[in-house]
């Protein structure tokens, strides 16, 4: 009879002391619709950084810009442009403006390897890049490959690129700024 009230006891305490922390651990778990919350975002914002390769690689411009939050950076090394305005007139300095039904035969990106991380109504990530152009036999070329690291909001109801900074490593900044310098002289 001693063992069993022994037991009895052991168990009692365990249950005490477990039930507490049990209760606890329910509570803290997130609900499906969070989970499901979740997952859209994140699905949202991967989304997004298609969206950013495939309308600068389409010269979509007005498309590219609407990826930014009203007041949205996009930063490489010492070049700074905030603002949708001045980030769409970084694009038409770079790759001109786009004939009417342009298509882009020269060259595209890829993202990948995006890795997000939710926080509320914020977010961050990072994603690497690679650039291909048309090579002198017409096969596309890997040109660059770089880094983005990226600060996200959710603004009216949708992600948008808060800040975007474009890290190229291969070739480094500078080496792909003497590549572009001489591709826009025709060298």
């Amino acid at each position: 009879m001693n063992s069993q009230r022994s037991i009895a006891r052991v168990f009692l305490a365990w249950m005490t002391a477990a039930l507490p922390a049990l209760a606890l651990a329910q509570a803290a778990a997130p609900t499906v619709e969070q989970r499901l919350q979740r997952v859209e975002d994140e699905l949202a914002i991967r989304r997004v950084i298609t969206a950013y390769s495939n309308t600068q690689d389409a010269h979509d411009y007005d498309g590219y810009v609407t990826l930014f939050a009203q007041d949205g950076e996009w930063v490489s090394g010492t070049n700074v442009y905030k603002g949708r305005e001045a980030i769409k007139k970084m694009l038409i300095g770079l790759y001109g403006a786009p004939p009417p039904g342009y298509v882009n035969g020269e060259s595209f990106h890829i993202s990948f390897n995006a890795d997000v991380r939710l926080n509320g109504n914020t977010a961050t990530a990072t994603s690497r890049h690679v650039l291909f152009m048309r090579g002198p036999t017409g096969s596309p070329v890997p040109m660059l490959s770089g880094r983005y690291d990226d600060e996200f909001v959710r603004e009216n109801g949708e992600w948008k690129i808060r800040r975007r900074v474009d890290t190229p490593v291969i070739p480094t900044a500078a080496e792909w700024t003497k590549i572009i310098t001489e591709l826009r002289a025709g060298k």
